[in-house]
């Protein structure tokens, strides 16, 4: 699949997009909404359980929550997310 993506550079770009949101959106924050749109257009249904363990983007777990960066804050998950408008 990344060799597929590397020929196609438009859908790749939209892909890393749908990974990216406008702002510094902390895990507080995460836990309190239900959706959220990403740079790429598209939205991300956000799944919190009760006990607040084994949040879902999608059908992503979110691993590692809060990870500074320079130009904003990381959540590590454990699949990449791909916009339903791409088919793989």
């Amino acid at each position: 699949m990344v060799d597929e993506l590397l020929k196609d550079i438009p859908k790749l770009k939209k892909i890393l997009a749908y990974h990216v949101l406008t702002g510094k959106v902390m895990a507080a924050a995460i836990t309190k909404m239900k959706t959220v749109k990403t740079v790429e257009g598209s939205k991300i249904k956000i799944n919190v359980p009760i006990d607040i363990k084994n949040i879902k983007l999608n059908d992503s777990i979110v691993t590692t929550f809060d990870v500074a960066a320079n130009n904003g804050v990381i959540h590590i998950i454990d699949t990449v997310l791909t916009p339903a408008s791409i088919l793989l």
